[in-house]
This record gives structure tokens, C-alpha cells and sequence, in this order.
């Protein structure tokens, strides 16, 4: 069962590899990224190939050269960087979900995946417990990209029977790659910062809040949910995926309390209104109904595992 992740040297590319090729094994996950280039570890971990994934006849090659039964597909240009080159946005987010999709129905594939995001709400969408289904009006390019894919993959299992699925990803918190250009992204500088300076400033107010994600709950859901019988899975759009919710000045204390002298101040740009635009906390009811979604890290064993692996990495880099 040869696996294909695109977008495997992202922030979730790279958490989403290492543990598809602990299930299945490293030479049956074949990574596939572009631009950054991945490290000697990375490589000497399992199979690599370098493609644009807005190259269709490529990923055509891919897919028949090593006999793909399976596409994670993570190539994604995030909310922050979206805005500042919305036709790149576009290009990147849409066609090689379309690449992706037309590839999977054409070759038979068993499934596909591809991450949502919490970016497909907008300012009329309820911010507290925001329900599966409700207001989808998004301000961000990212956000219109992203509701466009869930409506296109629904198309696809609905006009081919085509066995692809969804999350809405949270903001996603990790140590372990930082790939930047997100409006969640102060929820991992803060470490970062916190560790080499003591002191941050965030680019959001203080009560903003927004969900959030320890990665490795990304990773057991996205395991998860692939693994779950087809009958099971009753949303082809995207399912909503909670764990944690904290405001910027909460997250501030927490780490706070375990870095003595940490300071920290707000300095609001424009990623404070696409901030503004998502909900505080999602209603994952669905997920946990159909294939048993439920979470392991609270905002405590966050914080704690967020500073020993920042400071270790940190460490490594020096």
C-alpha cells in the first residue's frame, strides 16, 4: 500500500511522514516536496522526490512509478502568506487539489486526504462551539481556498465515489518545524522567543483566542480518521477538529510561570483581523460520533512539552 504525502517537508509534512512510515513502513511513504529543501535525516528516513505539485503530468509520473494507492496531500500557501499573494494562493491551494483529485479518480486510488482549516469561517460564523454545519463566509484567500477544496472533495465522493477526507485543522502547535506565514504562528514564537529572548510580542491583542492543536493530536486524528471504515465517515466536506482554546494572554501566563522573567507585550497587525474573523472554540461532536475523535495534551502538557523540545532543538542549532 505505497503512501504519497505531498507538502512533506511542511510543519505537518514532516510530523505527518515520520508517523505514516511508523504504521506502514518507511519505504511504503513516498515524500514529495518543492521548495525547501529537506535536511540529510529527512532523506536518509525513507523515499523522496522533489515536484511541483502544480505539475499534473509530474505527479502523474509519481503516482505510476511507484504504484500510489494512497495520496495525503498538504501542499497548502497559509493564511498570512495568502494574503500577501492571493493568485499564488489560489494556484497553489486549488489546482493541485484538482491535480490530486482528477490523479486519484483516474488511477483508482483507495483514498486521498486533505486538511481544511478553521480558516473556512468567517465573521458571521458563530464564534463560540462553531457548529459542523453553519455560516461559511471566509475574508482570507487561504479561507476561500480552503472552502473551495471541501466543496470540490465533496463533489469528487459524490460524482465518483472517490473515498476522500477531510479535517479542519486548528492552529497547529509544534517544535519540530516552523514554517511560518500563518496567522496561528504566535503560538509557537512565543517559545521560541521565550527561550532566547524572555520576551515576545505578539501580533494579536490579548484576548484573542482561536482553537489550537498540539501537532501529535493533528497526527492521531488525521491516523484516525484515514483508518475509520468508509461507512463511518458522514461528512466528505470537512470534519470540525477541537482540542484546545486559550486566549494570548493565557498562553502568555503559562509559559510565564515556567520562565522566570519572561515578558511579553502586543503589537496588532494585519493578522489581527483574520484572527478576529475565526472562531473562539469548535463544535467536534461529529468527529468524536463517527470515528472516536478525543484529544490528548491540555494547555499545561502544551506548554511543558512546547519548552523542553524548543529548548532542546534550540540547543541542537547552537
Amino acid at each position: 500500500m505505497p503512501l504519497l504525502v505531498t507538502g512533506a517537508v511542511g510543519q505537518v509534512g514532516t510530523d505527518l511522514t515520520a508517523a505514516l512510515r511508523a504504521r506502514h513502513g518507511a519505504d511504503a511513504v513516498i515524500a514529495v516536496g518543492h521548495r525547501t529543501p529537506p535536511s540529510a535525516a529527512f532523506r536518509a528516513a525513507g523515499p523522496y522526490e522533489t515536484v511541483d505539485a502544480r505539475d499534473r503530468d509530474a505527479l502523474d509520473r509519481l503516482i505510476r512509478k511507484h504504484r500510489i494507492d494512497a495520496i495525503y496531500h498538504l501542499v497548502t500557501l497559509l493564511s498570512g502568506a495568502g494574503e500577501q499573494n492571493p493568485d499564488l494562493a489560489w494556484d497553489v491551494n486549488l489546482s493541485t487539489l484538482k491535480h490530486v483529485l482528477d490523479l486519484a479518480v483516474h488511477h483508482k486510488l483507495a483514498q486521498v486526504f486533505w486538511p481544511s482549516s478553521i480558516a473556512v469561517f468567517g465573521p458571521t460564523t458563530p464564534r463560540l462551539n462553531t457548529p459542523q454545519r453553519t455560516i461559511l463566509e471566509p475574508t482570507t484567500m487561504y479561507g476561500v481556498t480552503k472552502l473551495a477544496g471541501e466543496n470540490l472533495c465533496h463533489y469528487y465522493a459524490l460524482r465518483y465515489g472517490l473515498d476522500v477526507r477531510s479535517l479542519r485543522y486548528p492552529g497547529l502547535i509544534t517544535y519540530k518545524t516552523f514554517s511560518g506565514g500563518g496567522t496561528s504562528d504566535y503560538a509557537v514564537e512565543i517559545f521560541i522567543a521565550a527561550i532566547e529572548r524572555k520576551h515576545y510580542t505578539f501580533f494579536v491583542n490579548a484576548q484573542t483566542a482561536m482553537p489550537m492543536m498540539y501537532m501529535d493530536d493533528a497526527m492521531k486524528a488525521t491516523l484516525d480518521l484515514m483508518a475509520a471504515p468508509a461507512d463511518h465517515i458522514t461528512v466528505r466536506t470537512s470534519y470540525n477538529l477541537g482540542a484546545l482554546s486559550f486566549t494570548a494572554a493565557e498562553l502568555a501566563t503559562a509559559v510565564a510561570r515556567r520562565v522566570p522573567g519572561f515578558t511579553w507585550d502586543h503589537a496588532p497587525d494585519f493578522r489581527q483581523a483574520i484572527a478576529d474573523s475565526w472562531p473562539d472554540s469548535v463544535d467536534d461532536g461529529q468527529a468524536r460520533a463517527d470515528w472516536g475523535w478525543a484529544p490528548d495534551y491540555d494547555l499545561p502538557t502544551l506548554v511543558d512539552t512546547m519548552l523542553a523540545g524548543t529548548a532542546k532543538r534550540l540547543g541542537a542549532k547552537g
